[in-house]
């Protein structure tokens, strides 16, 4: 009975184990990747989808245009509201995926960036956005369909959309987040940046990894149309020619097993420089996530680690951990069994050859 008993328990350590194995190389790869039907939150939909990013920038000063009989050019003074929006395009993924332009490790997004004039109600500036990232990564990758359509109010009179190179990390970063540098893409200047680890703090009791980036005073690309209007409304007549110079320190914290974004802060900073006279500041703001974006953050990136822990870690570490106590438990029964058996024959054997029991002393 040992015996029997022994042999199920090993066996069923054994598959414990194997399935362990099998949870940690085949299905949690799996949940730590984007998955293709990721789903825009609406009064219909508010669980597992994506929530609009919300920053603020109080008392900004940037540029204010208004078209008309009396067009307006001036700086202004007020709050600028930054809405970010992610929209997975399932079937054009799935339509690339069949024609072989990019691989099943691949999602296609569009992405909608809108900043207002919360006091006004005005839309000072718009993108879209059209790109493919790595599943695991979140990295951007190549891919001949990648659009950028930047309408920046005030500094062009037409939607001007463009093929743009993406690459390095965008809205996300890597499942598993190192603590080490990364590269960033910056829309403004259409090329990474380095983004160093900074630290590791903790935000409404979540840890997340601190990273920053710095953009020195750099000359933004510029055509010479958009360069003559600013000049002509904020440079004096000498001024023949000049530059729009952006600079940025960018700080996100992220949280390390989802790579969601909890927080992110820019400061940001454009001013038109001319060839004679004093620079003009088109934009100087501190954008930092509203506190409602970052406790959607904080409570869709602690469901997501849940998610990805419970299924790389505990559930293997349990299941294997089960699988060797077995193991050990019917190796131990079974090793007993055969020990107790030869005892038990010679004791079978003694009996019959005397008539007495074996372990029986003769008086």
């Amino acid at each position: 009975m040992k015996a029997r008993l022994g042999a199920v328990l090993f066996g069923i350590g054994f598959f414990a184990v194997v399935l362990a194995a099998g949870v940690a190389f085949y299905v949690a790869p799996s949940a730590a990747r984007l998955p293709y039907d990721l789903k825009l939150c609406t009064p219909e939909v508010t669980e597992d989808c994506l929530k609009p990013s919300v920053a603020e920038a109080k008392n900004a000063r940037f540029l204010n245009t208004e078209g008309g009989t009396t067009p307006v050019v001036e700086i202004a003074t007020g709050t600028l509201q930054s809405t970010t929006e992610i929209k997975p395009l399932v079937d054009t993924t799935n339509n690339e995926i069949k024609n072989g332009a990019i691989d099943d490790n691949t999602v296609i997004w569009n992405a909608f960036g809108t900043v207002i004039w919360t006091e006004k109600d005005k839309v000072v500036s718009a993108y879209e956005a059209r790109l493919a990232l790595d599943r695991q990564t979140a990295g951007a990758i190549k891919w001949p369909g990648q659009e950028l359509d930047d309408v920046a109010k005030g500094l062009d009179t037409t939607a001007e959309v463009e093929t743009v190179g993406f690459s390095g990390q965008l809205y996300k970063f890597p499942f598993n987040t190192e603590q080490k540098t990364y590269q960033y893409f910056d829309r403004d200047l259409k090329r990474t940046f380095p983004i160093e680890f900074k630290g590791i703090e903790s935000i409404q009791g979540l840890e997340t990894y601190k990273f920053e980036q710095a953009i020195p005073e750099t000359a933004l690309d510029f055509d010479e149309d958009r360069i003559k209007s600013l000049l002509g409304a904020f440079a004096g007549p000498d001024a023949t020619s000049g530059q729009v110079v952006y600079s940025n320190t960018r700080t996100i914290w992220v949280e390390p097993v989802g790579g969601t974004f909890i927080k992110v802060q820019e400061q940001q900073n454009k001013k038109l420089v001319p060839s004679t006279g004093q620079p003009t500041e088109l934009l100087n703001g501190v954008f930092v996530y509203t506190d409602q974006t970052v406790a959607n953050s904080v409570e869709s990136a602690s469901a997501t680690k849940a998610q990805v822990l419970l299924i790389s870690r505990y559930v293997p570490i349990g299941l294997s951990t089960l699988g060797v106590i077995l193991l050990i438990v019917g190796l131990l029964l079974v090793t007993s069994a055969r020990t107790a058996s030869p005892r038990h024959a010679a004791g079978s054997r003694t009996e019959e050859i005397t008539g007495q029991p074996a372990s029986t002393s003769a008086s």
